[in-house]
C-alpha cells in the first residue's frame, strides 16, 4: 500500500499520530525507530537494517548498555537540576517531563528495569536524597557543582567576617547572664534558725552591715575653642563622672573598693595600685548615664589620669559621636577583643604591658591565646578582661 497524498485527511491523521508519544514497547533503541503498532514493530524486527544493528549490539552488549544508561541518568539529573533545583519533587513527575522529549533515551534500553530501581540507584550513589511515601518515591537533587560550593563557602566566610567584636561581646554577656541564672536557680534555700534568748539574760547583739552604693552624677562639659579653630567637625565633648561625697561612716578603704570590683578582684596587690587603662587601647562605653548615643560606643584612650583609673577617650564609632572626647572612670569602660591576627595588649599579670597578636579565641571559655611580639611566645587562655585591642 502506497503512501497517502500530501494534504489528504489520511495523510494529516498519520502526521498527528506520529507527533505524539508512542508506546515504548514498539520503540527500537538501537535503530532509534518508533513504530506505531505491533504489526509495524514486527515488520521492523524482520528488516535487514535491524539485524545489522543487533549484530553490532551482540559484539559488545555491555558497552551499549552502559552508554544508554549513562545518557539516561545524565538527562534525568540535568532536567531535575534545571527545572526543580534542590526542591523535593516526585520522581515520576520528573520522569514524565523527561520522556516528553521524543529523542530521549528509553528506560528499556538501560540497566534499570523500573523507575523505582533507578531512583534507588540515585540514592545509593549519593546524587540525590530519596525517600518513599504513600504517594510514591520523592527525590531531592544534591548540588555539588564547584561554582555553587565556592559561592556557598564565600558567603559563609563573609558572614563570619561580618561578626565583629561587638557581636562576640554580646554573646559573651548573654552567656554570662544565662550562667548566673542557672547558678541562682541551683541554690537551695537555707534554713533560718529562730532567735532564742540565752539563759543568763544577756542583751542580744545583732551585727548588721549596710553597704550603700554611691550615686553617679554625670556632668558633660563642652571644650572651649577659639573662633579660628571651629570647623565642620563635630564639637569635642569631655564628660567627667564624679562620685558624690560619702557619709562619715564610710572609710577610705570602702571607697576604693567601689571602683571596678569585678575586674580588680583578680589583680595582684601590685596591680591594685593602678588601673588597667593604657594609652592606645580600644575600649567600649558601657554606661547609659551619658545618653543612648554614647552607650556601646567605641574609642581609643588618648590619655590616662589618677593612676590609670581615669581615661580620656576619643570616640571612633558610631558616626554620630565620632571625634567626641569623653573622660570616664575605668568602671564605665570595658575591653574590646579583636579578630585573630590583630594587635592586643596584656593589661595585668605576669606579662603586664606586653603587646602581641590574637593567636586563638575560645568563645566557650571566654578566653584567648596571645602570641607575644618579643619572643613569639604564646600565652594560653587569658580571660577577655585581661587583654584589650591595641591601636598603633
Amino acid at each position: 500500500m502506497g503512501k497517502h497524498e500530501v494534504g489528504t485527511p489520511k495523510y494529516i491523521a498519520n502526521k498527528i499520530k506520529a507527533k505524539g508519544l508512542q508506546k515504548l514497547r514498539w520503540y527500537c533503541q538501537m535503530c532509534q525507530k518508533q513504530c506505531r503498532d505491533e504489526n509495524g514493530f514486527k515488520c521492523h524486527t524482520m528488516s535487514e537494517s535491524h539485524h545489522r544493528q543487533l549484530l553490532l549490539f551482540a559484539d559488545n552488549a555491555s558497552r551499549y548498555m552502559d552508554q544508554f544508561s549513562r545518557e539516561f541518568s545524565q538527562g534525568y539529573l540535568n532536567l531535575l537540576k534545571r527545572q526543580f533545583g534542590t526542591r523535593r519533587v516526585p520522581a515520576n513527575r520528573v520522569y514524565q517531563e523527561y520522556i516528553a522529549d521524543r529523542t530521549h533515551i528509553h528506560m528499556n534500553a538501560t540497566i534499570w528495569l523500573t523507575l523505582t530501581a533507578f531512583v534507588k540507584w540515585l540514592g545509593r550513589s549519593g546524587q540525590c536524597v530519596v525517600d518513599e511515601t504513600e504517594k510514591g518515591w520523592y527525590v531531592t537533587y544534591i548540588d555539588r557543582d564547584p561554582e555553587t560550593l565556592a559561592a556557598q563557602e564565600k558567603k559563609a566566610k563573609k558572614q563570619k567576617m561580618d561578626k565583629d567584636d561587638e557581636e562576640r561581646m554580646m554573646e559573651f554577656i548573654e552567656k554570662q547572664v544565662e550562667k548566673g541564672q542557672q547558678e541562682d536557680s541551683g541554690l537551695s534555700e537555707t534554713f533560718k534558725e529562730p532567735l532564742t534568748r540565752p539563759e543568763n539574760d544577756t542583751p542580744l547583739v545583732l551585727e548588721m552591715k549596710i553597704n550603700k552604693k554611691p550615686k553617679l552624677l554625670p556632668i558633660i562639659k563642652q571644650e572651649k575653642r577659639s573662633k579660628s579653630s571651629i570647623s565642620s567637625e563635630s564639637v569635642s565633648m569631655i564628660s567627667d563622672i564624679k562620685h558624690e561625697e560619702l557619709d562619715d561612716d564610710y572609710t577610705d578603704k570602702e571607697t576604693n573598693s567601689i571602683k571596678s570590683e569585678k575586674l580588680r578582684s583578680t589583680f595582684s596587690e601590685d596591680d591594685n595600685e593602678e588601673g588597667w587603662l593604657r594609652e592606645g587601647l580600644m575600649v567600649k562605653v558601657i554606661t547609659k548615664r551619658l545618653g543612648d548615643k554614647y552607650y556601646k560606643s567605641k574609642g581609643v584612650v588618648q590619655k590616662t589620669e589618677k593612676s590609670n583609673f581615669v581615661g580620656k577617650v576619643k570616640l571612633k564609632s558610631p558616626e554620630e559621636v565620632q571625634n567626641h572626647v569623653i573622660k570616664l572612670d575605668q568602671e564605665y569602660l570595658e575591653t574590646v577583643i579583636p579578630a585573630i591576627g590583630k594587635e592586643v595588649m596584656i593589661l595585668w599579670g605576669k606579662h603586664k604591658g606586653m603587646r602581641g597578636v590574637v593567636h586563638k579565641i575560645y568563645v566557650e571559655h571566654y578566653s584567648i591565646d596571645v602570641k607575644l611580639d618579643r619572643n613569639d611566645t604564646v600565652v594560653r587562655k587569658l580571660p577577655y578582661e585581661q587583654v584589650c585591642k591595641y591601636v598603633t
